[in-house]
C-alpha cells in the first residue's frame, strides 16, 4: 500500500502527491490534532495553533493576503507526512525532497504558484519568530537570542481541536487569493467542502 487515508477518505501517496487529493478541510483536521515539540509540550498545543499565529502575526505585520495564507499553509505538509525531529530529518535528505515538493503542490494548489525566494523568507522569518515562543512556552527551553519582536498576543492554553480546526478554515477562507471573483473563490471554496463528504459546519463563516 502507498497512499494513506484522510480524514475526508481520500487516498494519498505523500511521497507523489495527486495535486486534486490534496484537501484543505483534511489539512485543517490533521494539523489541530498534531501536537507540537513530538508531544513533548507542557500542555497540548497544535501545529494548527502554531500555523495560526504565524498567520495572524503576518496580518498583524500588514502583509499581503498571499503571505497571511502561506504563513498558514507553511507546516500544511505534516497533515500528510507528520513531523520529523529536527536532527533526523537532517539525515534524511530523501524525506526533506519529498517534504519540499509537497508544500511545493500545496502552494500551488492554494496560492497560484510557489513561493518566491523573498515570500520563503518572510515566512521563515515570522515562524521562526513562533518557535522562538513556542519553545519558551511550551519546552521551557530559553535561547541566547534575542526574544524577536511580535505584533500579537500569544495565548499558551489548551483549545479544542474542533475550534482550532475551524479558525484553521476560517482564516483560510478569509485570505484565499486563487481567484480574484468572490463567486469563483466561493466556488473552489465549496468543491473542498463537498468532496470531504463531512458535515463540518464551517460554511458558517461565508
Amino acid at each position: 500500500m502507498s497512499w494513506i487515508t484522510t480524514f475526508s477518505g481520500k487516498h494519498i501517496d505523500p511521497a507523489n502527491p495527486e495535486p486534486e487529493k490534496i484537501d484543505i478541510i483534511d489539512i485543517a483536521h490533521s494539523l489541530s490534532q498534531l501536537c507540537r515539540g513530538n508531544g513533548h509540550t507542557k500542555i497540548f498545543f497544535s501545529v494548527g495553533q502554531h500555523c495560526i499565529n504565524c498567520a495572524l502575526e503576518a496580518k498583524a505585520r500588514g502583509l499581503s493576503q498571499r503571505i497571511i495564507l502561506a504563513c498558514l499553509l507553511h507546516d500544511a505538509s505534516e497533515a500528510y507526512l507528520l513531523d520529523v525531529p529536527k536532527p533526523v530529518k537532517e539525515n534524511m535528505p530523501d524525506y526533506r525532497e519529498k517534504e519540499d515538493r509537497l508544500l511545493k503542490e500545496i502552494y500551488i494548489k492554494f496560492l497560484g504558484r510557489e513561493l518566491t525566494v523573498d515570500e520563503k523568507a518572510i515566512v521563515k522569518e515570522i515562524d521562526k519568530a513562533m518557535l522562538y515562543y513556542d519553545l519558551k512556552y511550551l519546552l521551557n527551553e530559553i535561547s541566547e537570542e534575542k526574544a524577536p519582536g511580535i505584533n500579537i498576543k500569544l495565548n499558551y492554553k489548551f483549545v479544542p481541536f474542533e475550534k482550532v480546526k475551524n479558525e484553521y478554515l476560517k482564516l483560510f477562507n478569509k485570505n484565499c487569493v486563487i481567484s480574484n471573483n468572490e463567486n469563483q473563490m466561493q466556488e473552489f471554496l465549496k468543491n473542498q467542502y463537498d468532496e470531504s463528504n463531512h458535515i463540518l459546519n464551517w460554511l458558517k463563516y461565508w
